[in-house]
């Protein structure tokens, strides 16, 4: 694909994803979200990849949808007639065109990375602008940044997948409050309520972001750290800890026999491991949960 709306920066192992659409305050368009997907479905094959970073051109983090859009501006069909049927069938090109909220496509594959994902959120976070962060590991602002779920102000629904996200992060009282209240926060109230770190001065933030980038990958088992990823996201969710203690089990086996073994030789060698693990190649049993 040939980006549009973004654009891709690797250093050191770590992708800077940047929404560049500064004269539009990086408002987000269906192409954006294609864009965006995309990025996160192949980011998974690249191994030169350990790590990504989100921000934004400009002085705008993304300002929300772009409502100057012909038609409908969401880009959804209004021909259609959807009904919670349709939406079992996600896959459906019609639906995944016509239906399907194109925020909640990018969240989804944002929560699918095996890579940890940071929000460098350098301005203005609005609608879809603050809500997909939420399926990011970390939310870092600069002290410019205005954050708000404002969709009861234009008469829409918080999107994204946020209704799932957002109450994980902040708790159910406080996601309440930041969607009914439509409320934008600035820097320090947004990290008073819980869903952000920081504020940093705006030119630290990609520093900060970049150290989180490091301390959380730098020296590990890609391996392992795209199930530990996945394992808090998805078992946290679960009914009972037997559930997560099943997964436990599989990927205990598969690291010790791989990364593991490498990081416990090293160990009292008194060395860094070497470790040879790839995410692009995951344990035989890693897709099949994941579409559980």
């Amino acid at each position: 694909m040939t980006y549009t709306t973004i654009s891709h920066e690797i250093e050191d192992g770590v992708l800077t994803v940047t929404l560049d659409r500064p004269d539009q305050l990086n408002s987000f368009t269906p192409q954006m979200a294609d864009e965006l997907e995309q990025t996160f479905r192949e980011v998974n094959d690249d191994d030169t990849v350990r790590a990504v970073i989100v921000t934004g051109a400009g002085r705008a983090f993304c300002a929300g949808m772009d409502l100057t859009a012909d038609g409908n501006v969401f880009g959804l069909d209004e021909t259609m007639s959807p009904s919670l049927a349709d939406m079992g069938r996600l896959d459906d090109p019609r639906a995944h065109r016509g239906v399907r909220d194109t925020g909640g496509r990018v969240t989804l594959a944002i929560h699918d990375c095996r890579k940890p994902v940071i929000a460098a959120i350098n301005g203005a976070a609005v609608g879809i602008g603050a809500t997909m962060t939420l399926a990011m590991d970390a939310r870092i602002v600069s002290s410019k940044a205005r954050i708000g779920f404002v969709f009861g102000r234009i008469g829409i629904v918080p999107e994204a997948a946020s209704s799932w996200f957002l109450p994980r992060i902040v708790g159910l009282p406080a996601a309440l409050d930041l969607v009914l209240s439509a409320d934008i926060l600035d820097a320090q109230s947004t990290v008073d309520v819980g869903p952000a770190r920081g504020p940093h001065e705006p030119e630290e933030l990609l520093i900060a972001a970049r150290e989180l980038a490091d301390r959380w990958t730098k020296g590990r088992s890609p391996v392992a750290v795209a199930l530990a990823r996945q394992m808090l996201r998805r078992n946290a969710a679960r009914d009972h800890p037997v559930e997560a203690h099943r997964i436990d089990s599989l990927a205990m086996w598969h690291t010790s026999l791989g990364d593991g073994k490498e990081g416990v030789t090293a160990f009292p060698e008194k060395r860094d491991p070497e470790f040879t693990g790839r995410a692009s190649q995951m344990p035989d049993f890693y897709d099949e949960w994941l579409q559980r």
